[in-house]
């Protein structure tokens, strides 16, 4: 994809908006023109911030299928259409203990792998309809690099990248692009009980605004089905995939995935 800036007049949403890589994001699409919609939990502290950033506010529980529905034909029908999805909210374990807290377990895989696969499902005929565009996940390093002390939260990154990889094919074949950020630890409110230990560490963390970077990178040059790690000191790179090993035939030769199961633009 080459490398451009969204059109001015292109209309964004952001979920989990209001947080420390959303403010920032939403900072750099109003300097570039764009029309930004921050969602969030309903509460005065999240409409303050988007007021304070001069973008609107839609409450949004993402894990709500029909929710994440309903806020893209508001947009739509508010401005006439939708260019970019920044799937963006994410929540971690509140502990890390070796007890597997299953309600915890599920509430996290709920929100960052399920808001989503929602996100992407409401999102993704709008988008269309705007003659296509980008939908940006935010995942994570422990989407490719599980955490042991946090398994929902490397359970649910891991298949927020899985599902960017197995969809970008198909939203590729309708003008838009879907690719996911995988950023190592971050200046956000999701580090904030074990903050302490990286600074005692001297451990050097992500600020919001280089991870706000490589999102709006992602609109603008993303490859399909990319996903973009960003560590301090390296910057923003795509990660490498290892491939699994073919299939052979009883001759030995790579045998052919069927048709079937191919991907569009491999048919």
């Amino acid at each position: 994809m080459t490398d451009t800036t969204p059109a001015p007049g292109s209309v964004a949403l952001i979920t989990g908006g209001t947080g420390g890589f959303g403010r920032a994001l939403a900072r750099k699409l109003r300097a570039l023109g764009v029309t930004v919609v921050l969602t969030d939990l309903d509460g005065e502290r999240n409409r303050q911030v988007a007021d304070d950033l001069g973008c609107e506010f839609v409450p949004l529980d993402v894990t709500d299928r029909a929710a994440n529905r309903a806020v893209v034909a508001e947009i739509e029908e508010r401005h006439g259409r939708l260019d970019a999805a920044y799937l963006n909210a994410g929540i971690s374990a509140a502990k890390s203990d070796d007890v597997l807290d299953m309600d915890e377990f599920m509430k996290v895989v709920n929100v960052d792998l399920f808001g989503v696969v929602y996100g992407v499902e409401a999102a993704r005929p709008a988008i269309k309809r705007a003659g296509g565009g980008a939908i940006v996940v935010t995942a994570s390093l422990a989407g490719l690099s599980p955490m042991a002390t946090d398994p929902g939260y490397s359970v649910a990154k891991g298949g927020a990248i899985a599902f960017v990889r197995s969809m970008a094919p198909r939203l590729a074949a309708e003008g838009t692009t879907i690719t996911a950020i995988c950023p190592g630890f971050a200046d956000t409110a999701i580090i904030d009980r074990i903050r302490d230990q990286f600074q005692q560490a001297g451990f050097p963390v992500l600020s919001a605004e280089e991870v706000a970077d490589a999102m709006v990178m992602a609109w603008t040059s993303g490859q399909p089905g990319a996903a973009y790690v960003i560590q301090p000191g390296v910057g923003t790179v795509p990660y490498k995939f290892k491939g699994v090993p073919s299939a052979k035939t009883a001759s030995g030769e790579t045998a052919v995935v069927p048709e079937a199961l191919r991907p569009p633009s491999m048919r």
